[in-house]
């Protein structure tokens, strides 16, 4: 039986991007699983990746988990007793625990070079054999590994692994679970910078944090060896593993932004009720044990029991949550309702930055909604022919607006300014004038050939609702016959990253 006293749990996000619905779902799991036994929540961030971590990415974690109302015992906004809660704040500790696992040989340096690896990697595709780490530099004496080090040789450190037998863990939903150890790599352990990678991060955090059930998604069920055999090397108790099935879309591909909104705050911007998406997220996977499909968040604590969860799919269906929202919004009092809105956009800080944008173009009062209608809606409705405005063909307007969408999803500074610096690149790359483009974005993003200032407008409505409108607009160009396909789509990203940049 669970000891009540000791549950800690966490949700450990990487502020890579924006905030993803499956860290909401994960974390409503992890808070209701500690609140039942009277345990603690933790938010760590995971930013080792210090090419992509971002602090305003980090700023929308916060946000979003607030919106939902789910608040961390300890994180790095709330502080406590087993700080820092930033990993990027702890790597002193993780240096100093790979040493020791180099000194008792669980872990070696290895001076391979990204060309080599590269190479290895092809090889082993072309022998359709399974990638991974060969093991070189895992025979170099200690003494060799150092004067390598002592003459400026660039490295990593990397774990070993068992060459024969399985690792064997409990899964507290799946039973015993068996992955044979020539299928696990020889992790890195700590890069050539300094940071340590996911893997040993999260390891002695979660020791050094107590946490004692670990709640994640089931994509992390094979790296759990690596898991396993860390806490063997070190020497300590592993906590308890539970692997909640995935996300899926209707199609029952794993959910993505391709096919889905993810990002939390789209929802937040498009109108959802926090407390509507909370309790849909808490279906995933859970009944209730009365068969309720509405409930509040003390309410699924209280019935909460963790082996309840279905390992199938769970669904994660956009038009169900909106007839949900739905449902919840016609058990509103007008107040309440009216509060809703004013707590969403309807607010005087919103009208503060619209207004200026109208002003120079209203004759009356009247005029203003029908200006402004675009900035409180998700969807838009205009005829492909407005879109493509007799400028530009239907397969151009789809590569147009997918680069666009992969550029903007880049912006880390989300401004009028870097939003128009980045439409100017892409007019330039792509060799379009950019009135031609800019005609095409008019309709994508406000239903309208002429409307308010369009970076401005942009700016307002948020990263999200943008990348959605854009995602609308080319659903609009896939029913008249312009279907960007699986192959097409490769295509168009080898394309774009030879022009553009990698995505990330």
């Amino acid at each position: 039986m669970t000891n009540k006293k000791t549950v800690r749990t966490r949700v450990a996000p990487s502020p890579t991007g924006a905030p993803h619905i499956g860290t909401a779902y994960i974390a409503l799991f992890n808070y209701a699983f500690a609140k039942k036994h009277d345990g603690e929540f933790i938010l760590r961030i995971e930013d080792t990746d210090q090419t992509r971590s971002t602090s305003e990415s980090e700023t929308e974690i916060f946000d979003a988990l607030k919106w939902v109302g789910i608040n961390a015992d300890e994180s790095p906004a709330a502080g406590g007793p087993k700080g820092p809660y930033r990993q990027s704040e702890r790597t002193d500790i993780y240096r100093k625990h790979c040493n020791m696992l180099v000194e008792n040989d669980k872990a070696y340096p290895c001076f391979c070079s990204s060309e080599r690896l590269t190479e290895l990697r092809k090889e082993q595709l072309a022998a359709k054999e399974m990638v991974g780490y060969d093991g070189l530099c895992s025979t170099l004496s200690k003494e060799d590994a150092q004067k390598r080090i002592d003459n400026g040789e660039s490295y990593v450190i990397r774990m070993r692994v068992p060459e024969s037998g399985d690792c064997v863990f409990n899964d507290r939903l799946r039973g015993e679970i068996s992955i044979p150890w020539t299928q696990v790599d020889q992790q890195v352990l700590m890069k050539s910078d300094g940071f340590p990678t996911y893997h040993l991060a999260n390891v002695v955090d979660d020791h050094l944090m107590e946490i004692s059930h670990v709640i994640r998604g089931e994509e992390w069920i094979n790296s759990t060896p690596k898991h396993v055999l860390l806490y063997q090397h070190f020497g300590w108790d592993r906590p308890e593993f539970v692997h909640l099935p995935l996300l899926r879309n209707p199609d029952q591909s794993k959910l993505s932004k391709r096919k889905n909104p993810t990002s939390i705050l789209y929802y937040q911007r498009a109108g959802y009720l926090p407390q509507a998406v909370l309790n849909y997220l808490g279906l995933m996977g859970y009944s209730m044990p009365d068969g309720s499909e509405i409930f509040s968040l003390d309410q699924f604590i209280e019935s909460f029991d963790i082996d309840r969860i279905s390992l199938g799919g769970p669904i994660f269906d956009l038009q169900k949550l909106a007839n949900f929202n739905g449902q919840y919004l016609r058990e509103l009092t007008p107040d309440s309702l009216l509060g809703e809105l004013k707590t969403w956009n309807l607010n005087d800080d919103m009208w503060k930055e619209v207004i200026p944008l109208a002003q120079p173009r209203l004759k009356t009062l009247a005029d203003l909604m029908p200006m402004a209608t675009f900035l409180f809606t998700d969807k838009l409705e205009y005829a492909t022919e407005e879109l493509l405005n007799n400028q530009i063909d239907a397969e151009r307007a789809t590569r147009l607006l997918k680069i666009s969408q992969w550029e903007l999803e880049k912006i880390v500074n989300w401004h009028g300014d870097t939003i128009q610096e980045t439409i100017g690149n892409i007019s330039e790359k792509e060799d379009i004038k950019t009135k031609k483009l800019l005609a095409m974005f008019f309709v994508a993003i406000t239903g309208k050939k002429v409307s308010l200032p369009l970076f401005n407008s942009m700016m307002l409505l948020g990263r999200d609702l943008v990348l959605r409108r854009i995602h609308y607009a080319l659903e609009n160009l896939a029913t008249d016959g312009t279907v960007l396909s699986g192959k097409k789509l490769k295509k168009l990203q080898k394309e774009y990253n030879s022009l553009y940049g990698n995505r990330s």
